[in-house]
């Protein structure tokens, strides 16, 4: 006859195994985060002159985690009953997984701003090169004449590429260097047009004149194409968000009958059909807004 401390005891070691395989994945996961993202996030944060340890990013990348969680789980759940537990629990872990890629989140609006930031520069740059230029200066010269001015972030970018020159790296190859850790067109029409004057001569200093009027033309359509469809941008944000707020709202002032509709095979069917939609709608919306010029 079996003890009645048996059935127990047998649920304590498969929930224990259990906990035990749970926390080894996470565990884990932890670790391949730790190593392979915020090395390579650091790397990037780097690449615009920002040197954070990898060591720190992993902190405020985990310590955000543990902090939305905290707050989805107090917001979405409570410990009066299970069902409560277990979406907070749910929900906490959804938004604690979706902060962890905060780095690379804010890594892209710092190169998109340091990118806006160039090309505005740039503009200023081409007439002062093309003026030194004429003064009798040769391209190195003014490059580091836009050094000087140290006005970041062109100065660092040209600052870089001089030091390469420096240290016996082709003047081909550094531009193209400063081509690919840039990443803007304008700065390739440059390029390309000190390549074509290098290899069959001309008056780089018109090509300048003119390269920089047509950035600065650009610009300006480009802020007039911003102002115009603001509204449209507007919009799809309001349309993005609205459901999803609707949801959380309806989840904290009557929570039985949300689960109730999530938990029904029509419920889920209608929830999944609506991120479609969503999702759908946003990339029309961008689609519509987004003019390249």
């Amino acid at each position: 006859m079996l003890s009645p401390y048996a059935i127990p005891i047998l649920y304590l070691i498969c929930f224990s195994g259990l906990a035990y395989y749970i926390i080894r994945i996470i565990q884990s996961g932890a670790e391949t985060y730790n190593k392979v993202y915020t090395e390579e996030t650091a790397r990037q944060f780097a690449d615009i002159f920002l040197f954070i340890p990898p060591r720190r990013i992993s902190e405020l990348a985990w310590a955000a985690s543990v902090a939305a969680f905290l707050i989805l789980f107090f917001l979405a759940g409570d410990f009066s009953s299970t069902s409560g537990t277990i979406r907070g629990i749910i929900f906490g872990a959804l938004a604690a997984g979706l902060t962890l890629n905060l780095p690379r989140w804010y890594l892209a609006v710092l190169k998109r701003r340091r990118a806006e930031q160039f090309n505005e520069q740039l503009v200023d740059a081409l007439m002062t090169m093309s003026n030194a230029l004429r003064s009798g200066a040769s391209i190195i010269q003014a490059f580091e004449h836009i050094v000087r001015q140290n006005q970041t972030p062109i100065s660092q970018e040209f600052n870089l590429f001089l030091q390469e020159t420096r240290l016996g790296v082709r003047f081909e190859d550094a531009l193209a260097n400063l081509n690919t850790r840039v990443n803007s067109d304008d700065l390739t029409i440059m390029i390309r047009a000190i390549e074509i004057a290098r290899q069959t001569g001309g008056n780089l200093t018109e090509v300048f004149d003119k390269i920089s009027a047509m950035i600065r033309e650009r610009m300006r359509i480009q802020k007039r194409i911003t102002a115009l469809t603001s509204q449209g941008r507007l919009q799809g944000i309001v349309v993005g968000i609205m459901p999803v707020l609707l949801v959380i709202a309806m989840f904290v002032l009557d929570p039985k009958m949300m689960i109730s509709f999530f938990t029904a095979p029509v419920g889920i069917i209608i929830a999944f059909a609506a991120v479609i939609l969503e999702i759908a709608g946003a990339l029309m919306i961008r689609k519509i807004i987004n003019i390249d010029i």
